[in-house]
């Protein structure tokens, strides 16, 4: 805690003044604001610019150039060109886009020719407010007095807006109250009127303000935000403040998972919640955790899966349940696991894989349309294709195509499918079942080229113990995943709704578990019970909510994309 700010704020106390008070009425947020008066530009729209060099910076990638005409009208300018002096005049071409919300030319060349006026470019996109009263509020990220005014930028999630308060309207008490006592990093609210400045930024002439939270701690470095990748994840509030990318990660996270809500509305769905507290470790395979109920004096799970319960639900009568919600499995910890995550499950009675594959293509147009406006979607070094129909490739096949080896081989030669993983280098290919065996087989050789959205399909019956028998081959099931740039994106398969097969699958998870597999799933009695009223046909899938962000923001890590991802207790 910083001591000149907790001196500041024991001073404002002793004033009588409240800190921390309890409203500000608000007219808006700051981004609704912006886009009232702020057009985004085409795509790919190219300008040519002439202006006077106001500033040059350097940036990570190059330079920062404020460009001004003669009206000092100023454009912001991204460039990688070198020798680039103020006070000199220059002529660039690059592409219009808003960059923290200010038009600005990005990827820009010096050139020569005719070139437009700043101030006609702008006039296009920036419109004129017209001195609109407003009242906002946010934290003040930026603050540099000028004497007899003060400058400024507040931001709240939705963006960020330009503050100017000015000794004649104010008063020289106030205005230096706010020099004395307001912080960057305090929220405050103010209200006043909307207007652009000479350098056509959009900043509201505050007429009056009002100190709502004090922070007693600084904000990260201002230009750079907060790099160090630990305290971001361990402060996510910090992170928020400081990185607009992190801002628009959980945005477009949120946008998705609302907009996936209306797809499955829209597709007859119900919305439904199953417990988070299990007595049966079941509807997946994964280690579970373990808690306790005193009062029942029993042993609980956290859910690896919400399946079997909406399963119940389909025998219940339900046609279409979906369920957004997490799942906890005690694994390990790396870019794509994390223990706590997000899943959509679904389940539809009366289909079977194929109707859902149809489904996820649809589901997946749609997602994407209303959260990027663009079936394409730049991921790494590639460029994703979402346009339907997704390529479909076949499990063995797949897998023969890598090895060399049939599906014989792998259903029928155990020690010949260990020696494999032992070649192929998987740890611990001794102690493993027959089905981890080939689960991780697959992990290793099968996803690696998969990177345009694909269905493998037609899964191994002992890798699938709630899969329905392929109606063409007794060793396959109807399952399908969906894997997107070497990730499974989802799981799906036409569901088992035969007790008596269900059953004897169950005892086989209990072989395996008894052999070593911690993950092989427990038998669940009222489960086959429920079966045993009869399910209709019944075609169910999960859907990965993180990593599926992950794709659509380009992130590496799924911690980038959980605000509160699990890491390991620091030690004091």
């Amino acid at each position: 805690m910083e001591e000149v700010r907790l001196k500041k704020l024991r001073e404002l106390q002793e004033k009588g003044i409240n800190p921390y008070p309890y409203r500000f009425e608000v007219t808006d947020f700051i981004g609704n604001i912006r886009k009232q008066y702020e057009e985004e530009p085409p795509e790919n729209l190219k300008v040519r610019v002439r202006g006077l060099a106001k500033r040059v910076s350097r940036t990570e990638e190059g330079y920062m150039v404020r460009l001004a005409d003669k009206e000092g009208i100023e454009i912001l300018i991204f460039t990688k060109e070198e020798g680039l002096k103020p006070k000199e005049e220059y002529t660039f071409e690059g592409f219009l886009k808003r960059v923290e919300g200010k038009l600005s030319l990005v990827d820009a060349k010096l050139t020569e020719g005719e070139a437009e006026e700043i101030k006609k470019v702008k006039e296009q996109f920036d419109y004129d407010p017209n001195f609109r009263p407003v009242s906002l509020a946010g934290r003040l990220v930026s603050m540099r007095s000028m004497g007899k005014a003060i400058f400024g930028h507040i931001q709240d999630l939705t963006g960020k807006i330009q503050i100017y308060l000015k000794k004649d309207i104010l008063g020289e008490e106030k205005l230096k109250f706010f020099n004395d006592y307001i912080d960057v990093g305090d929220i405050i609210g103010v209200r006043g009127k909307l207007f652009r400045t000479n350098t056509g930024e959009l900043t509201v002439e505050v007429e009056e303000y009002q100190l709502l939270s004090k922070s007693l701690h600084p904000l990260p470095e201002k230009w750079h935000g907060l790099k160090d990748v630990e305290m971001r994840y361990r402060q996510r509030y910090l992170d928020l403040i400081a990185n607009p990318e992190a801002r628009r990660i959980f945005m477009l996270r949120t946008k998705l998972i609302s907009e996936m809500r209306k797809f499955f509305e829209m597709n007859g769905f119900i919305e439904v919640e199953t417990p988070i507290l299990q007595p049966i470790a079941s509807g997946a395979n994964a280690r579970p955790f373990v808690t306790y109920h005193n009062f029942l004096e029993t042993e609980l799970y956290l859910r690896i899966a919400p399946e079997l319960y909406l399963k119940r639900l389909i025998v219940g009568g339900f046609p279409r349940v979906y369920e957004i919600g997490k799942n906890f499995r005690n694994e390990s910890v790396d870019r794509t696991h994390n223990p706590e995550f997000t899943m959509v499950e679904f389940y539809a009675a009366y289909w079977d894989y194929h109707d859902l594959m149809k489904f996820t293509e649809d589901m997946f147009v749609y997602l994407l349309e209303k959260t990027l406006g663009t079936l394409k979607v730049r991921y790494g070094d590639w460029e994703l294709d979402f346009s339907p129909p997704f390529k479909k490739v076949r499990y063995f096949e797949l897998l023969e195509e890598k090895t060399g080896k049939d599906k014989d081989f792998f259903l029928r030669d155990l020690e010949g499918v260990r020696k494999l993983a032992k070649e192929l280098e998987i740890p611990d290919a001794d102690r493993m079942t027959h089905a981890k065996l080939l689960d991780k087989i697959f992990e290793k050789v099968g996803e690696e080229d998969l990177i345009q959205p694909t269905f493998v399909i037609d899964f191994p019956k002992i890798l699938s113990p709630l899969a329905k028998t392929h109606r063409e081959d007794p060793d396959l099931v109807e399952r399908f995943e969906l894997i997107v740039a070497r990730y499974e994106v989802a799981n799906a398969y036409t569901e088992l709704n035969d007790p008596i097969d269900q059953k004897e699958r169950f005892l086989q998870q209990l072989k395996e578990k008894q052999m070593g597999d911690e993950e092989a799933m427990e038998m669940d009695e009222d489960f086959i019970r429920a079966l045993e009223y009869g399910m209709p046909p019944t075609a169910g899938e999960g859907i990965g909510i993180d990593r599926l962000v992950m794709i659509l923001t380009n992130t590496d890590s799924i911690r980038e994309v959980i605000l509160f991802p699990q890491l390991k207790v620091k030690k004091s």
